[in-house]
């Protein structure tokens, strides 16, 4: 008999659109949490409308909604209702966390912020995930996890040698909020169980991505530096960075540790990478541009996969650089069951990226694909809120439900 799931029996009401919010609460649905997503037409999450699309587009077609909101349920209300908001009410009381990532001040004007849930709810935990905080000057402003890159200092440590800032290519903003925020909810619930009362949590977006980025904001409060850009180079190893292989646009990642590691790659590549002033590490790095032009020379006729294996038996560290295909091919994380075959109300069975860690003891499982656009009205409001079927058919009748 296998020990309960780590959250299990823990009530989330997820009333969060976009990436950040519904992020975090999948990793607390992986762990066995009943998340419910409040949704409603007037504003249908943003990832319900954006390609991918499984086949024709549509609200329930979203690739990455139905990857970030496996597990999860959906109600769906008219928030400009009244009784709509009602029935929020009625959810976050009878829930354990409350989730919400809009613009300052949007779920206070609806009756659901932290003051008016929290006298519902003396147990209520609470996240608000903003751009840039429940305080300070910014606090209005709108926020995106593109400009988050931006103005938390990230692009700035981000291109090549001699450029200038770099797009980073991925909203980091989103996720990395997401997963300090999971790990904020989990602490609030470990402290709810020794204080018995909940608390609301005031996540800044902008604030958990700087957190992530010590060396520049060491670099600079230390010695008042601005590091500089370095592409895919480290301070220290060389060689270290992409080199081009065999193919059109197929490269293998190369990193070096310390000189035995070296000699084992010269030994392999031969005359040209035997000279003196690539012997020592310091060497290496004065020459670094030289070396990468010798090593990529090198690299550049052969099989990414065959190069990486003969550098890997030489115990360097070297992988190619994955396509999205390479990744769902891959057979280590298919022999690990990491990717996961889910059943989908609309779209049919689908391959997803499923739980990224596994526990001994309590073993996990995603017991459900993402919801179709109110796929639990009738299991939220006649088996969690108590309403007859005569009533629930009403509030369907009269728009509160859709």
């Amino acid at each position: 008999m296998t020990a309960p799931l780590p959250l299990e029996g823990v009530r989330i009401v997820d009333m969060s659109w976009m990436w950040a919010g519904p992020y975090a609460t999948l990793q607390l649905a992986h762990l066995g949490a009943e998340v419910i997503r409040i949704e409603t037409h007037q504003r249908p999450c943003m990832n319900r409308r954006v390609p991918p699309y499984a086949g024709e587009p549509g609200l329930n077609r979203g690739g990455s909604f139905n990857q970030w909101n496996q597990g999860k349920r959906s109600v769906l209300l008219d928030l400009k209702r009244p009784e709509g908001v009602e029935l929020a009410r009625e959810l976050a009381a009878a829930a354990v966390v409350f989730v919400e990532n809009y613009s300052v001040g949007v779920v206070d004007r609806l009756g659901l912020g932290w003051e008016a849930l929290s006298a519902l709810n003396s147990r209520l935990v609470m996240i608000s995930l903003s751009g840039y905080g429940l305080t300070g000057p910014y606090r209005d402003r709108v926020a995106f996890g593109g400009p988050l890159t931006m103005i938390s200092g990230l692009a700035s440590l981000t291109g090549y040698e001699g450029h200038g800032p770099s797009e980073v290519g991925l909203s980091y903003g989103d996720p990395n909020a997401a997963l300090h925020g999971a790990f904020a909810i989990m602490a609030a619930l470990w402290q709810r169980e020794e204080s018995g009362v909940g608390q609301h949590i005031d996540l800044s977006q902008w604030e958990s991505l700087i957190a992530i980025l010590p060396e520049g904001v060491m670099a600079q409060t230390l010695r008042g530096d601005v590091p500089a850009r370095q592409g895919n180079h480290d301070v220290l190893m060389s060689p270290h960075g992409l080199f081009p292989c065999a193919g059109e646009d197929r490269w293998l990642s190369i990193a070096v540790r310390d000189d035995a590691e070296w000699d084992r790659l010269a030994g392999l590549i031969g005359d040209d990478a035997l000279e003196e002033r690539y012997a020592s590490a310091a060497g290496r790095k004065q020459h670094e541009a030289d070396l990468d032009a010798m090593l990529g020379a090198w690299t550049q006729p052969q099989d990414r996969w065959a190069v990486a294996e003969q550098l890997q038996a030489l115990g360097i560290a070297a992988v190619p650089v994955f396509d999205m295909a390479d990744v769902g091919d891959d057979p280590h994380m298919n022999e690990r069951g990491f990717f996961v075959e889910l059943e989908h109300a609309e779209i049919g069975r689908m391959k997803h990226a499923g739980i990224p860690w596994q526990l001994h003891g309590t073993p996990l499982q995603i017991e459900r694909a993402a919801p179709c656009m109110g796929e639990d009205n009738a299991y939220v409001v006649q088996e969690l809120l108590g309403r007859s079927e005569m009533e629930f058919q009403r509030l369907l009748d009269e728009g509160v439900l859709y």
